[in-house]
């Protein structure tokens, strides 16, 4: 049997045993490649670095890797190119009305996310698990100085907002897609258009998307975020949408800190509570502009996959 042949026949279980090594192999030829760079790296600049690399080596590189193993089809079987469409070289280009609607739907959803976050922040463990608080609070903590660090780095500097936003928000976009939405949840469909199977994928995924940050106290958000980009997935048949849906979600975020920070010195505690509070009015006019805007997603994915 060819070996290509072997490993498209692969038990589900062993292509995620096999799926894990390439990704532990390509982490640690990334991170043999950041150690022999000639900078100083406990840096913001070198950590930054090291953020793109991972983005390539734990997400991208992994995804491709395996869907060239498992495929004849790689392309169509991550979703990068559509299978699904009859009209020809027109089928693999993404649709105009989509993508703008793939925006709209991530940028209206920001309130309503906010409002799950202040609830999320507000969940306290038990006493018996107050440790592990302490913990996730810790971890919470570290993530956020570092992202800062990040966003902050060289005082603002229009040349590091465009380096944020590819480090940042494109390049975590799309490993993340092809990880999550292109991987693991066309493991769990397996093909399949079956609603209920699609439902199950969608969401386990968005589960295990949101897990695998180990950030407790964004958990919910994120899920929200992963079940929206599940959707996007399984209604289109294009992983594009999912990854400018991602980008545009990482985009406002960087954008609305550097404007905050830089250009309207806005306190971004203000920033972030918009939808909350006095502002509760944004969620309570978002959310259904969110609902409608996705419910157009919907019809016009499904009759843009059928042409």
């Amino acid at each position: 049997m060819p070996l290509k042949a072997r490993h498209t026949s692969l038990h589900p279980l062993l292509k995620i045993a096999e799926w894990l090594l390439v990704m532990c192999v390509s982490l640690a030829l990334a991170f043999g490649l950041w150690r022999l760079l000639p900078v100083s790296h406990g840096s913001t600049g070198s950590l930054l670095t090291f953020q793109a690399l991972q983005a390539i080596a734990l997400f991208i590189v992994p995804a491709l890797t395996v869907a060239y193993l498992w495929s004849e089809q790689p392309l169509q079987w991550l979703h990068l190119a559509d299978s699904r469409s009859k009209s020809g070289t027109d089928s693999q280009r993404l649709d105009a009305g989509l993508v703008m609607l793939s925006m709209g739907v991530i940028l209206t959803a920001i309130p309503l996310i906010n409002c799950l976050l202040l609830w999320n922040q507000s969940i306290r463990l038990p006493e018996s698990m107050s440790a592990l608080e302490q913990v996730l609070q810790r971890m919470e903590e570290q993530a956020n100085q570092m992202l800062q660090g990040f966003l902050t780095y060289r005082n603002g500097a229009w040349w590091m907002l465009l380096i944020n936003l590819l480090v940042l928000a494109v390049l975590p976009a799309i490993g993340e897609e092809l990880t999550f939405r292109g991987v693991l949840q066309g493991l769990m469909t397996n093909g399949s258009e079956q609603a209920g199977r699609s439902h199950v994928a969608v969401w386990v995924t968005a589960f295990i998307f949101s897990f695998v940050h180990f950030q407790f106290y964004g958990f919910f958000p994120r899920l929200l975020l992963g079940v929206l980009l599940g959707y996007a997935l399984a209604w289109s048949g294009r992983i594009g949408y999912s990854i400018v849906m991602h980008a545009t979600n990482n985009a406002a975020s960087v954008i609305v800190f550097y404007l905050s920070t830089f250009v309207l010195y806005i306190p971004q505690e203000e920033l972030d509570a918009l939808g909350t509070g006095s502002t509760w009015w944004l969620t309570a006019v978002c959310t259904p502009v969110m609902v409608v805007l996705l419910y157009l997603y919907y019809k016009r994915s499904r009759g843009h996959a059928s042409v």
